[in-house]
């Protein structure tokens, strides 16, 4: 679907890109090299794709994995702070400021902005004549209210990317996001005249259309300016993400699709996981969820909750399909990279849970908003037409005034067969889809890849792929931390990568996983366990006090890890917070 953005802000678009490309290497040149596109979406579980076992339906994605590869053991950081910091830079969080979230809690490895010691994918694309765009999410800055132009130092446009369209903040309402920005301006979805109802792809402002529609028009913009030059989009969704906000359209199509419960859905994406090959019933299980996981008194709010969620991911693959057709329609298809993964496991946070809720006023109690307002909190306290914000059990998840996360017990089937979830480092709190599609190089259609790999893993990839320098030195000579990640090509063609070790922290949850082996540990003073992920894939027979000498092993190779990753101390507080860890 080509945008129907006006003329004129396309002419302009591409005289901007036609002074700003000196320097960069010759069309024939380029060619040889593909476009890369990484999509990455946002508290989802493992099996929450139809390629990857679920219900929902996801046609585009489902197809990219027909015909091409999808990784059966790609991780992420298990939170989505450090989890895009670690994607931009290819370091393990830590080493590029972001060990927890955007607080600074006084030591290098937990600043909350991205550091100087670390090149975004944008600045080293960049350099090897990439055009370099992104929409969507961008959650690595605690600067979400500058006071000047040098306070954006850590904002998209400063850190490589050509053009931006999206936020600053980590989360919000789908129909009213605050931090909304295009290029280095705040700007309101209600007073935007570069985006339009009659441009939205629904005639109303859905950020997850937003993002997917912005994603389109970066594509054909930079066909009409640059003769297709090689471009990197990054586009990163906040679907699933709470608050549970959907289409009324798109929440139709899963009415009802839940009544069975939640172990009723969990035990079918099992099934067809096994069928599909993505898991083995040898070396998983489906471990028994507990009662007090599961909603009962108010069964038919949950049930709408996970309804609302389906219909939240349906969207965000509706929104991939029209980026596919961009590709398309300019020609770029075949020559594109293109890898889909999630930031982190399924999310049990009890995000608007709390509490009894019910239905929406009959009428507006609150004074609209108007147009050109900027919605300044995550959480909004009303919606745009004067409806106050509605959580807890009984308000039915879905339009603007609602505030609801799905729950424990959605998001234990969101991870199904594995262990705990966003935060944690067990496999359901780290283990993501990636499906790597490129029809120009990759010819092993449909199969599955084992390989342990890791999202540091995809700045290697691009550079590799862009033939692009990773840089000793940068921002003016600061000296930058070395890649940490593995170039994924020879696994796109079935070949082997080595590498010693994968490693994860966050909250004073840690891992490494070596070969088959994964060490793990809840919280900075929880013991270490030890799984034999090849035949314990569900992490359910811990194996640390039989085998004493391979845990003290791994335990070490983690702590010379944390050491030299600026993972210590771990998990500290905020300079002057007595809380204890």
């Amino acid at each position: 679907m080509m945008l129907g953005f006006s003329s004129r802000s396309l002419v302009a678009l591409g005289c901007f890109f036609l002074f700003t490309l000196g320097g960069v290497v010759g069309a024939t040149e380029a060619a040889d090299r593909p476009n890369i596109i990484y999509i990455m979406a946002d508290d989802m579980g493992f099996s929450d794709i139809g390629c990857y076992g679920s219900e929902i339906s996801t046609p585009h994605l489902d197809r990219l994995a027909e015909q091409g590869v999808r990784f059966t053991q790609f991780y992420n950081t298990a939170r989505c702070c450090p989890t895009r910091a670690s994607l931009l830079t290819g370091l393990y969080p830590h080493q590029a400021g972001v060990g927890h979230m955007m607080d600074d809690r006084g030591v290098d490895g937990y600043r909350g902005d991205l550091n100087r010691q670390c090149v975004t994918l944008a600045e080293v694309l960049k350099t090897a004549g990439y055009r370099t765009y992104m929409s969507g999410k961008w959650h690595v800055t605690k600067v979400i209210n500058p006071q000047s132009e040098a306070d954006k130092h850590n904002w998209p446009i400063q850190r490589g990317f050509d053009q931006f369209y999206g936020t600053i903040h980590g989360a919000g309402s789908f129909f009213d996001p605050n931090t909304l920005t295009r290029g280095n301006q705040y700007i309101s979805p209600y007073a935007d005249p570069e985006y339009t109802k009659t441009e939205m792809a629904n005639g109303e402002f859905y950020y997850t259309d937003a993002i997917a529609d912005h994603a389109s028009r970066f594509i054909h913009d930079h066909h009409q300016a640059t003769n297709d030059e090689p471009f990197f989009l990054y586009v990163a969704f906040t679907a699933a993400h709470w608050p549970m906000h959907a289409l009324e359209k798109d929440i139709a199509k899963y009415q009802g699709r839940y009544d069975a419960g939640y172990e009723a859905i969990r035990k079918e994406r099992y099934q067809r996981m096994i069928t599909l090959g993505l898991i083995d019933e040898s070396n998983t299980e489906l471990w028994p969820m507990p009662e007090d996981w599961k909603e009962t008194e108010h069964w038919e709010w949950d049930k709408r909750n996970m309804e609302v969620y389906a219909a939240m991911i349906d969207s965000m693959d509706q929104g991939i399909g029209r980026i596919i057709e961009s590709l398309k329609n300019t020609g770029q298809f075949d020559n594109t990279l293109i890898c889909y993964f999630q930031d982190n496991g399924g999310c049990a946070e009890g995000y608007g849970r709390g509490g009894k809720g019910g239905p929406r006023s009959e009428e507006p109690t609150l004074k609209p908003l108007g147009d050109d307002y900027l919605q300044p909190n995550m959480t909004p306290t009303q919606s745009r037409d004067g409806f106050a914000m509605r959580t807890g059990k009984g308000s039915m998840a879905g339009p603007a005034d609602t505030a609801i996360g799905y729950g424990r017990g959605w998001a234990t089937v969101s991870n199904t067969p594995f262990r705990e979830y966003k935060h944690w480092v067990h496999e359901g709190g780290i283990s993501t889809p990636l499906i790597a599609h490129w029809p120009a190089k990759i010819t092993r259609k449909g199969e599955l890849e084992s390989t342990p790999s890791h999202l540091v893993d995809l700045m290697a990839t691009a550079a590799d792929l862009a033939e692009a320098d990773y840089p000793t030195t940068f921002h003016g000579g600061q000296s930058i931390h070395p890649m940490e990640g593995k170039s994924l090509l020879p696994a796109f063609l079935g070949q082997r990568i080595d590498r010693e070790a994968i490693y994860w922290e966050h909250e004073g949850n840690r891992a490494v996983r070596m070969g088959d082996w994964k060490l793990v540990a809840k919280g900075a003073k929880g013991k270490w366990e030890l799984y034999n992920i090849a035949k314990d894939r569900s992490e359910q027979r811990d194996l640390s006090s039989e085998l004493p000498e391979r845990t003290k092993e791994l335990a070490g190779m983690w702590q010379a890890y944390a050491e030299r990753a600026h993972v210590l101390p771990l998990n500290p507080r905020r300079p002057n917070n007595k809380a204890k860890n």
